[in-house]
């Protein structure tokens, strides 16, 4: 069993992350603020509001090429 070496390891605590949603919650890290752009209540695949989007009609380009209704 290795033993790691002492005084080179950051200190692991407590923090709180910030979402720009508003959102907040508590989890651990070596920073005490985390300040993130996206979160679990926010992104769309987590939430149910993912919204497919079609570019430029390619979808029916294919669907018409090919005859699918």
């Amino acid at each position: 069993m290795e033993i790691l070496k002492k005084g080179i390891h950051p200190k692991f605590t407590k923090s709180v992350v910030t979402c720009a949603c508003g959102n907040s919650f508590e989890s651990a890290s070596v920073r005490e603020k985390l300040h993130v752009d996206i979160c679990s209540s926010c992104h769309p695949f987590y939430s149910g509001k993912q919204k497919l989007i079609e570019t430029g009609g390619r979808v029916d380009k294919f669907n018409k090429r090919f005859g699918i209704k």
